[in-house]
């Protein structure tokens, strides 16, 4: 074998390692490193980024509508038709804050709206206003009658009807100025906003989730603790608990009492969120609480502390009758066992409480249905006890009412409001509710989106399917709709907006994919890869380090 054989042989060696290192190198790694790397779709970080400093921008429009008789034609003519626009703002820290501003109209009645308020009677006149006029949810329609006017007692200046119309008795005089009227005007409509639209505790309590807890008293959230979060729906449960069936047979129409009294306030509801209800009667069932006999009064109590470790054992018990995501708002009618009977709740002062009933925070709430002393008597038992439902689903809504978040206001003085009547709620407390939850909706959105991208960003590994960024994308486009609605006064729009950002904000946050490579880290994945190459690299590095140094060497001959 001469020479020129061998090195022919070296040459088609160093010629085949070279080859199949510029192969590895150009197609083998690359090829290697695509069919391996983690999937990450594009998310917008950047746009995602400016969510986390929020100032929202409130606009609520408001209509101040002058009635015959309230301004002369002199003050008529320079202050009719015209638009002004009041502005506050509110900055909680360096990154959120609000401003709202009030969108005032000032105009002259219609005819239709003169011959209403012509009446002695403020329930009709609510009532055919609000037939010939319908107002935009979210706003305000205030008209402003003589200071003589018979639509409502004389000793009230201010009456808030149960749609969207207040009544105010008209403080101006001949005397006074344009500027001088919209001063006096502008003092009372401020008052009534504040009742009818949303105070500023309200805000800063839906904005709680972006602050630190403790930022803030504890007076600002105390409503919004009671109340359940937003959700798109809701699950209403009604029991009733007869822990002794041999001594009562209880009979409730629940069917009746929720289509006669529960049902109205869901339709009017159905623009909040969808709501079904379940009812059930579960025997043998106790309270899990041993009650006390007073010998005062002849009969058992529970007192305040003891009430929160009731929950629990009912709880227990309940169950649901339709498997759902939704919250669970409880609400349990109680028939105290004849060992027990009569059962009273008692306050922190000792004092019976009223209705006998007690609710708790973001649960539900529990009410004792005690049966007449006289009917209790062993010889007949077991007692047939028919449920009052008008006295319990009074209590019930009631309890409903604080739950969904629909919270007290504070009018202002020498004011009458109007009750809701039938309706549960009235349309400017079903506005208030929609100002909270828009809020509330569109913080924890931002919340949720913000710290989805800072889990994206810093772990590198999690996989971004098309479907979470698609997602992305539409709580994204949600957040900035809401945003837009808000600062264009469409209360209605601004909230399915922000109930769409909160959903699609949620189910891209909580998707199973982003759990899939969570634990599986890159030094992991060279430990895996590194026996199947090493073999195959070892042999290719030694011919490279060879052909290495036969250059060198020739290089020195040479």
């Amino acid at each position: 074998m001469g020479p020129q054989y061998i090195s022919s042989e070296r040459s088609r060696g160093k010629y085949s390692a070279g080859c199949i290192t510029v192969i590895v190198v150009l197609v083998g790694l690359p090829l290697w490193w695509k069919t391996t790397e983690t999937y990450r779709a594009s998310l917008p970080y950047s746009q995602i980024s400016e969510l986390d400093i929020l100032l929202l921008d409130i606009s609520v429009p408001v209509e101040v509508v002058f009635t015959r008789g309230t301004l002369t034609a002199e003050q008529q003519k320079r202050l009719l038709p015209q638009t002004q626009f009041s502005q506050k703002l509110n900055q909680l820290d360096g990154k959120t804050g609000f401003k709202y501003r009030y969108e005032k109209t000032y105009r002259a009645a219609t005819g239709i709206e003169q011959d209403a308020i012509m009446g002695e009677n403020v329930e009709v006149t609510v009532v055919t206003l609000s037939r010939v006029y319908e107002s935009l949810i979210g706003s305000v329609v205030i008209y402003v009658v003589p200071a003589d006017s018979q639509l409502f007692p004389q000793e009230v200046t201010v009456y808030i009807g149960k749609h969207r119309a207040a009544f105010l008795r008209s403080p101006v005089t001949r005397s006074h100025t344009v500027a001088e009227v919209l001063q006096d005007i502008d003092d009372y409509v401020e008052d009534i906003l504040q009742t009818m639209s949303f105070t500023d505790d309200m805000v800063v309590a839906a904005l709680s989730s972006r602050f630190p807890s403790g930022t803030f008293g504890t007076d600002t959230f105390t409503d919004s603790m009671t109340a359940f979060k937003s959700s798109l729906g809701y699950e209403i449960t009604f029991s009733l608990l007869n822990p002794d069936p041999k001594s009562h047979n209880t009979c409730w129409d629940i069917e009746q009492a929720v289509n006669n009294y529960v049902q109205p306030f869901l339709d009017k509801m159905s623009v909040f969120a969808n709501f079904s209800v379940d009812s059930q009667i579960l025997y043998y069932a106790v309270l899990g609480v041993t009650p006390r006999y007073n010998k005062t009064s002849s009969s058992f109590t529970l007192n305040e502390e003891s009430l929160p470790h009731v929950i629990n054992p009912v709880e227990a018990k309940l169950g649901s009758n339709v498997a759902s995501s939704y919250p669970v708002l409880n609400f349990l009618l109680y028939v105290p066992e004849y060992s027990h009977s009569p059962l009273y709740i008692r306050d922190s002062d000792g004092s019976p409480v009223e209705s006998n009933t007690f609710h708790s925070s973001r649960w539900g709430g529990i009410m004792i249905y005690n049966v007449d002393h006289q009917q209790l008597n062993e010889t007949l038992l077991p007692v047939s006890v028919n449920i009052d439902m008008a006295r319990v689903m009074e209590v019930f809504l009631t309890q409903l009412r604080l739950l969904l978040g629909i919270q007290k206001v504070q009018p202002p003085s020498q004011s009458l409001v109007q009750s809701p009547g039938n309706m549960i709620a009235t349309d400017w407390e079903l506005d208030r509710l929609l100002w909270v939850r828009t809020v509330e909706n569109i913080a924890t959105a931002t919340n949720t989106l913000t710290s989805l991208a800072q889990l994206l960003d810093e772990i590198g590994n999690i996989v971004i399917n098309d479907n979470i960024a698609s997602e992305v994308y539409s709580a994204l486009a949600s957040v900035q709709q809401s945003l837009q609605e808000l600062e264009a006064g469409r209360l209605l729009s601004a909230f399915q907006a922000s109930k769409k950002s909160i959903t699609s904000s949620e189910r891209a946050f909580f998707d199973p994919s982003l759990l899939h490579l969570l634990y599986f880290p890159d030094d992991q994945k060279f430990a895996i890869y590194i026996p199947l190459f090493l073999p195959m690299c070892v042999p290719i590095m030694l011919s490279l380090l060879k052909t290495a140094k036969d250059f060198k060497w020739r290089k020195k001959v040479d």
